[in-house]
């Protein structure tokens, strides 16, 4: 279940960032490549980071706008990084 919630909350946003860098592409006067390659992670950036704070911090029901109501949880694992 971790797998899909992190695959549905990282689609959602992405999808939503390219469709609004398209609906803005037309107001701005922008060649296609630049607004693709512009304001879609803006967008992806800026939404899912609203969402992510309004999930966190004023009710866990924003979470179904990034695609599903709970953050993914990952458990610890036995490995860690080497100490230097």
């Amino acid at each position: 279940m971790n797998l899909y919630a992190s695959l549905l909350r990282t689609g959602v946003p992405a999808a939503v960032g390219w469709l609004v860098a398209v609906a803005l592409r037309h107001g701005l006067d922008l060649d296609a490549t630049a607004a693709s390659g512009v304001l879609t992670p803006v967008v992806i950036f800026v939404y899912y980071g609203v969402f992510r704070f309004a999930e966190e911090h004023v009710s866990p029901r924003f979470g179904w706008l990034l695609g599903y109501a709970r953050p993914p949880k990952y458990e610890d694992s036995q490995f860690s990084l080497p100490q230097i």
